[in-house]
C-alpha cells in the first residue's frame, strides 16, 4: 500500500532553512504528482507546491520564492527547501500523491525566535 514518510522538520529561528524529505512506497513514483501541504494549527490544510514526474512545479503565492520542491525518481524521495522561514510558515507539512491526496503522519516545522 502507499507508505509515505516525511522527515527533516525542526525548530528554526525567522530567516533560516529547513530541507523536508520525504520517502515513498507501494506506488509508481516516478509517474506520479506528488505535492506538500501543510496545517497550521486551527487553519485548513494549504497546498504549499505541487511537482509532477518531469519536476514541473508550481507553488502556492505565499511561499513561492523561496521554497523549492524536487524528486529524486530513482531513489522514490521527495524534497522541499524551504529559505527564509517566517513564523507564518510554522505548521505540520506533509508530503501526498496526487489526485488521490493519500499523505504522510507529516513532519513539524516552527519558526520562532
Amino acid at each position: 500500500q502507499v507508505q509515505l514518510v516525511e522527515s527533516g522538520g525542526g525548530v528554526v529561528q525567522p530567516g533560516g532553512s529547513l530541507r523536508l524529505s520525504c520517502a515513498a512506497s507501494g506506488f509508481t513514483f516516478s509517474t506520479s504528482t506528488m505535492a506538500w501541504l501543510r496545517q497550521a494549527p486551527g487553519k485548513d490544510v494549504e497546498t504549499v507546491s505541487l511537482i509532477n514526474s518531469g519536476s514541473g512545479s508550481g507553488y502556492a503565492d505565499s511561499v513561492r520564492g523561496r521554497f523549492a520542491s524536487s524528486r529524486d525518481n530513482s531513489k522514490n524521495m521527495l524534497y522541499l527547501q524551504m529559505n527564509n522561514l517566517r513564523p507564518a510558515d510554522t505548521a505540520v507539512y506533509y508530503c501526498a500523491v496526487m489526485p488521490s491526496g493519500q499523505r504522510g503522519r507529516g513532519t513539524q516545522v516552527t519558526v520562532q525566535v
